[in-house]
């Protein structure tokens, strides 16, 4: 304590002109209020990785394997990258890497020709020999509304107008464009029988698929009556499909019996109820094709006297090197086959696309010539080959890995391609309008904005495609998930929400 009449100490009189001074600079208003500093504002694209990162943490999919890239088709830069070099399933994301590659070695103008053949000479109306089919793989002859029908039916009015009215042999089809190997490498053994993953060839009718219409039969536990429909596919199959109470629904399993080409059909179908109809795979497609063009020959008067028969099970093929073609057949160009084939996921004509490029390149449309072809073309684009391992063209097939970044550099290479863009965009499904993506995304940003292709197998999801984001700049995105432990509703909700936030970013 200081006494009384002495001077502070030199402490004290520091802390007291420090307190002069600070009430003097306030203004003697006395103590003053902290001041608050105003917050920097938020780097958008900062912004945009928390929202997305955000969706991700949800605790519902802490098993998930998420691959998500996104980049600027304006700058360049990448706005958000997560597992973007790991390795995959695309499902069929997949058709991307097949249609680009192809489009870039085919050619949007690409067409498949179908040429019918005089095995033999013509003479006073007959042909003595053979009419031999020589097919390229045309997947467009589909006879769900009849237009392939119509087709046969205009091969019959050439062929007379060329003056064939008889012939003494068969219906040949040639199938030598493509492989033996009908089926992708991985395909799980229980999709088989299913119209999504029937086997591809270079004849092709009404897409490889037929129908078995399942009928009730008399009274409960009756055996149901299985047709099929067109007749002329040759389908196999044991059915132990009873006839249930009118009160049950209706319910049929259709599996394939591993390696013996028979399909197993098993369940019920409720007394007195409609027919029942399943799409299912047909295991010959070139056999299917000589049946289809024989049955409507004959419809049309012209007499075929021996039977349809696949190339390959004939005893004595045809020879061709000077045969006479009689007429030649052209399919849509690949420009319009390719919207068929990514709006509505359809894998035939992925895998027969996938085959083409392997016939364009080595000859005959083999797979593993197919993947080389494509590597190659990746290859030119800069992307490492380590980066694609392509067992198929559809993805259907679980040995398919891709890296999220590997997507997008080949989206990102298309759209600056001015040969290829706009025809690879118009094939994609758009948000909430059409395709795969008819459903999905409606009354937000992305609805008529986002162009992607869907991809779906179990425990695989992705979109991927591009977008428009609120400020207009393009974007490219890739979004996959393996290995989820929820819905694949729940999975799909995420991309969108994932879509939505980009179609949604400004900068």
């Amino acid at each position: 304590m200081t006494r009384p009449g002495r001077r502070p100490p030199a402490l004290w009189r520091r802390v007291v002109l420090i307190c002069v001074a600070a009430i003097s600079m306030s203004g003697c208003r006395g103590t003053p209020s902290p001041a608050t500093a105003a917050a920097p504002p938020r780097n958008p694209v900062v912004q945009l990785q928390t929202d997305i990162s955000a969706l991700l943490a949800d605790p519902a999919l802490e098993r998930a394997i998420w691959g998500i890239a996104v980049r600027s088709l304006a700058s360049g830069n990448d706005l958000y990258s997560l597992g973007a070099r790991k390795l995959l399933m695309p499902a069929s994301a997949m058709k991307i890497v097949t249609l680009a590659t192809a489009a870039e070695r085919l050619g949007w103008d690409h067409t498949y020709e179908t040429r019918v053949v005089a095995g033999g000479q013509i003479s006073a109306g007959t042909l003595v020999g053979d009419l031999v089919i020589v097919g390229s793989g045309d997947p467009s002859l589909d006879d769900w509304d009849g237009a392939a029908t119509r087709v046969f039916q205009s091969w019959a009015r050439q062929l007379k107008a060329a003056g064939v009215t008889r012939i003494t042999g068969g219906i040949v089809g040639d199938d030598k464009a493509f492989d033996e190997e009908n089926l992708g490498a991985g395909w799980a053994w229980d999709d088989l029988g299913a119209s999504y993953a029937t086997g591809v060839g270079a004849l092709q009718f009404n897409e490889n698929t037929a129908q078995l219409v399942f009928a009730p039969g008399g009274t409960v536990d009756d055996p149901a009556s299985v047709v099929v429909r067109p007749p002329q596919a040759s389908l196999r199959f044991r059915s132990q499909v009873r006839t249930s109470p009118a009160t049950q629904p209706a319910m049929v399993m259709i599996r394939p019996v591993p390696s013996s080409g028979v399909l197993e059909l098993r369940g019920s179908v409720p007394l007195h109820g409609p027919p029942l109809i399943r799409n299912v795979s047909v295991g010959n497609p070139t056999q299917y094709f000589v049946n289809s063009v024989r049955a409507t020959l004959v419809a049309e008067g012209i007499a075929v006297e021996g039977p349809a028969a696949d190339i390959g099970e004939v005893t004595a093929a045809p020879s061709r090197p000077n045969a006479q073609v009689l007429i030649r057949h052209r399919s849509p160009p690949l420009s319009a086959l390719a919207v068929t084939m990514m709006k509505l996921s359809q894998n035939l004509y992925a895998e027969t696309l996938l085959k083409t490029l392997g016939a364009q390149s080595a000859g005959v449309g083999s797979t593993e010539a197919a993947r080389t072809a494509a590597l190659h073309v990746l290859e030119a684009w800069g992307l490492a080959p380590a980066q694609v391992q392509m067992a198929d063209g559809s993805g259907l097939s679980r040995y398919n890995l891709v890296t999220p970044g590997a997507l997008v550099d080949i989206l990102v290479h298309v759209y600056r391609d001015e040969r290829l863009r706009r025809p690879f965009q118009a094939t994609l499904p758009v948000a909430g309008v059409d395709g795969t993506l008819a459903q999905r995304l409606k009354g937000t940003a992305a609805e008529g904005n986002a162009l992607a292709k869907t991809g779906s197998i179990l425990s695989a999801r992705a979109v991927a495609g591009y977008v428009r984001t609120a400020d207009a700049e393009p974007l490219a995105f890739v979004v996959i998930a393996n290995n989820y432990g929820v819905s694949s509703d729940a999975i799909d909700k995420t991309a969108d929400a994932i879509v939505v936030a980009l179609a949604e970013f400004k900068r």
